[in-house]
């Protein structure tokens, strides 16, 4: 915070804990992102606040916000890709499929041509990019998530 970084609608603080001096440490930080919030006369939502833990064996560590106690989450939803604290990102695949057949038997529903010239633009305009959508970060790895049955 010292380094002039400004924070948006999305605020994100990580670190490693596998020790007490990292639970600290992360602490300090959301001390001092409340200082930050009260010296420009903002508020965090604390609802909206939520502590996801990482990885195997983390000591799942408690953390305050102001005077506040915040909340764990075993998943959070983070610009449209779902992570949780496995990453496992098999609910995502699920989630991204119902999606797109939704949006598909929807187009279906809807067109009464169904030639290949005017479903398969269709589908690539509105179908396709759901199932893109940062497919970088959640790649699928699993043959249950690549080959979703279509219904």
């Amino acid at each position: 915070m010292d380094s002039g970084i400004e924070f948006a609608d999305n605020t994100k603080l990580c670190g490693t804990v596998d020790t007490l001096e990292g639970r600290d440490a992360i602490q300090r930080e959301l001390d001092g992102l409340e200082r930050w919030a009260c010296t420009n006369l903002m508020k965090f939502n604390q609802a909206k606040c939520k502590v996801l833990h990482l990885g195997c064996g983390n000591p799942r560590h408690k953390y305050r916000l102001g005077g506040e106690w915040l909340e764990s989450s075993p998943e959070e939803k983070d610009l449209g890709v779902l992570v949780d604290e496995k990453l496992d990102m098999s609910r995502q695949c699920v989630l991204a499929a119902q999606k797109a057949n939704c949006i598909r038997r929807c187009i279906r529903r809807s067109m009464a041509s169904r030639s290949r010239e005017v479903i398969l633009p269709l589908c690539s305009a509105l179908v396709r990019p759901h199932l893109e959508y940062c497919v970088q970060l959640w790649s699928p790895q699993h043959s249950k998530d690549i080959y979703y049955p279509t219904q």
